[in-house]
Order: C-alpha cells, then structure tokens, then sequence
C-alpha cells in the first residue's frame, strides 16, 4: 500500500473546518497537523481550494447480486460508488434469493470479497416467518435487519401485524424499514386503471404511491419501536407529515431516526414529465413543498442520514408504460456531488452534510474505525472540489445499466479523489481498477 499525503486541505469533520495536510499510510490515518513533510515514498495530491472529508457510507443500496446481475453487479456499482466520492455501503437484501438467513448473508459476504471497490455491509432481511433467523443473526455480519412494509412482493412483503410485533420485540439489530401501506396503494392503483386504463401518466406515480401510504405505514413503524423500545431508522421519507413525527437534534439522542435520499432532495412531480420513468422509484418522488420540506429537515436536524437508495434497472425496462416500467433508479455516480450542491445553494452546511453522510451512518450502525477523520482510522476519504464542475455528458456513465436521470445536468462540485481503506480508488476521473474494499467491522 503507497503512503498517501493530502497538502492543503479544507478538512472538515466533526463540525469543524480547517486547514491542515493529512497524511494515510498501511491504510489508515497516520497524522493530521497543519505542515506535514512528504516522505519519499509519499503519493502526494495537492488539495488547495478542495475540502477533505470522511467519504459518504452509504447505508441503501441495490446493487443485485445474486441473481438480477443483468442490472447491477457488486463489482460494477461499487466503482460507480467510489467516483461519487462514496467508500462504503451497505446492500439491501431483496436479491435472488433474497438474503433472510445466515447461510445467504454468509454467501453475499464471500461474494463481495476481493471484488468490491467499496468497503461493504449487508442487511439481514425480515419475512413474515423468518424471526428466528432474526433473533440468531450475527452482528457483527449483518449491519441491520431490512423490514419491506410496502413496495415489494413475496417474501420480503412483512404484512402480518404479529411478524412485525415480533421482529421489533426481538430484533438485536437496528431495523430498517420501507414505509408504505400497500392495500392503500393497491386501492388507489385499481382507481387510476379504472380511470386510465393501462396508459396511465407518470405522473400519477405520487398518487398511487401516495403520501397518506406513506404517513400511515411510517406511524405503524414508529409506534411499534416505541412499544417495544427497539432502535428503528425510516428509510427515505418524502412527506412532510412524516417529518414532522421526528425529533430535532443530535443523533445520538434518539432511538427513532430518519433518513432522506439525494433524489427526494433534487427532484419533484414537476419532473415527472421530463423524465417520466426515468425517476419512477418507492417512494416516490413528491412535490416541490415536500422537497423543500425535507431540505429544511436536513438543515433542522430533523434528518439523520442522507443515502442514495441506488436501485439500476436496464434501461430497455424502464422505456415502457406505468404498471410495467420498474421503480428505481441508479444514483452513486453522482451522490456526493449532488450534496454538495445542496450546501452551495445555502440548504444545509458542509458541516451538516459530513454528519449525515458519513458521522451519523457509523455510529448509527456501530461501524468500527470509520466515519471520521481521526488519527488511527481507516482512510476513507472524499476530496471535494466545491467549484470544480462536474458535467454528466462529460463522463462515462459506471453503473451497469448504462444510464443516469442526471444526464445533461451540471453539478457545481466535482469529486477530485476517493480513498478506501488507504487505497486510491478514484482520482482526477479515473478509476484504480487495483482497489479491493474491506468487510464493514461492527461493534456489537
């Protein structure tokens, strides 16, 4: 592993900014001070003008391996991750076979091993019968047990009230979960066929995914953590309403937080038109009140964490008609950059956005060593340049299916260099094809 020293730098971390040179060697952070000397065997990178900070964990991601490698693959979204400035994510288990018991969490482990250019995790996922699995579940294996309460089907379909009692009595892990009431969206979908038939607009998404699915299922979730004491994260919030059953404040005072995704941030039902199914996802994508609404709830502490729920499909399968196009879609190219437009344009600090992409995931999930810039910590940085420019059209689009509902935009910052675990993983747009993530080290 090359010695890596950072000169110059605007590091901002733990609710601080300043300007220090910060050197890595066998992996970790060796020294941060204001002059550090390079060493001959120093891989030196100017950082003038650029901030420095812990690169983002991702804690919501599909990167669909087993089984649906048509779309996505661990290999290839994992480089798409690390030039979105991304070190570490951690993959949802709605695969084939989806990932509810030991033997497949063990098996997604040995299969992201020496070919990952991300440090990964993996959530255990909850069934209606599967809470023994539940209950015996390593944790220092799984990062967190993934409840679907609406927007899936089969098995990870957790819709038997006694299920969901038992896995928020018994679960030794933080739960997760997807809040959407199903029979309301099944009732709103049979009402735009009615009206529509099979040419329904996209635009209807939002109301067949509606906002009192996701107000209705995001109460069950809290009053079940509540009556069972149990720590609960809510995955991408879109409403309002719901943001305004959370507390405001520090992360570490809460057993019930909540989660925004970057395009809950960027986009809104005015978009629909434009891009169509190119942003149909679940939840979906509401109005321009409830995106600034979420916006100020980063900025209030209202909002934990900020992930991506990068979720690729083929694009061929996204061109069709509402009921058959998929929801999802690929979003890790583009994800630190696309925060740090949001600073730029006064929505929250870089502070902030620090906490919630990367502070808050590791304390959150009991993740070792990482999240910070800390002397003895595993290097896993992002270097940011706030005015450096990122053109979309610009670049080769890394994820696997080959697409991204950002083309023809420009993002004011660029990702200058990514380091995983010590190693130079991305650097002035290129990729180190020799970078190998480590398995995610929870303290449990």
């Amino acid at each position: 592993m090359t010695d890596l020293l950072i000169k110059n730098a605007t590091l901002i971390n733990e609710g601080q900014r300043q300007q220090a040179d910060l050197r890595v060697a066998d992996g970790r952070i060796d020294q941060i001070a204001r002059q550090i000397s390079a060493r001959d065997n120093d891989t030196v990178i100017e950082a003038d003008g650029c901030w420095l900070m812990p690169g983002m964990i991702d804690d919501q991601v599909h990167f669909r391996e087993p089984g649906l490698t048509d779309k996505a693959d661990m290999a290839s979204e994992s480089r798409a991750a690390v030039a979105g400035g991304i070190t570490s994510f951690m993959d949802m288990p709605n695969v084939k076979p989806p990932t509810i018991d030991h033997e497949a969490l063990v098996a997604k482990l040995d299969m992201a091993r020496g070919r990952c250019a991300a440090n990964y995790g993996f959530h255990l996922g909850a069934t209606n019968d599967n809470i023994e699995a539940i209950k015996r579940v390593d944790g220092t294996q799984a990062a967190g047990v993934k409840i679907f309460m609406g927007a899936s089907t089969g098995k990870m379909l957790v819709d038997d009230d006694s299920a969901l009692e038992a896995i928020f009595e018994h679960s030794p892990l933080p739960i997760l979960t997807h809040c959407e009431d199903t029979p309301m969206i099944e009732a709103n979908a049979a009402r735009a066929r009615e009206t529509y038939g099979d040419d329904v607009p996209m635009r209807q998404h939002p109301v067949i995914r509606s906002r009192e699915a996701c107000i209705a299922s995001s109460k069950k979730a809290m009053d079940l953590a509540t009556r069972h004491a149990a720590r609960l994260h809510i995955l991408h919030i879109t409403t309002a309403e719901e943001l305004a059953l959370f507390a405001a404040g520090p992360m570490a005072d809460k057993k019930i937080t909540a989660e925004a995704c970057i395009h809950h941030l960027f986009y809104s039902e005015d978009d629909y038109d434009r891009l169509g199914a190119l942003i149909k996802c679940n939840p979906a994508i509401k109005t321009e009140a409830d995106r600034r609404a979420i916006l100020q709830a980063v900025a209030d502490d209202v909002i934990d964490v900020l992930a991506t729920d990068h979720a690729p499909h083929a694009r061929a399968d996204k061109d069709n008609s509402y009921f058959s196009a998929p929801a999802g879609l690929p979003l890790v190219q583009h994800a630190v950059p696309s925060l740090v437009d949001q600073v730029i344009a006064g929505h929250f600090s870089a502070e902030q956005l620090v906490t919630k992409m990367a502070h808050n995931v590791a304390d959150r999930f009991d993740i070792i060593d990482r999240g910070y810039l800390r002397e003895g910590y595993w290097a896993d940085l992002v270097l940011v340049a706030p005015a450096g420019q990122t053109v979309v059209d610009d670049e080769p689009v890394l994820a696997k299916c080959g697409w991204t509902p950002f083309a023809g935009h420009t993002f004011a910052a660029r990702v200058k260099a990514t380091v995983v675990s010590g190693q130079l993983a991305y650097h002035d747009g290129k990729l180190s094809q020799g970078c190998i993530g480590q398995a995610l080290a929870y303290d449990r």
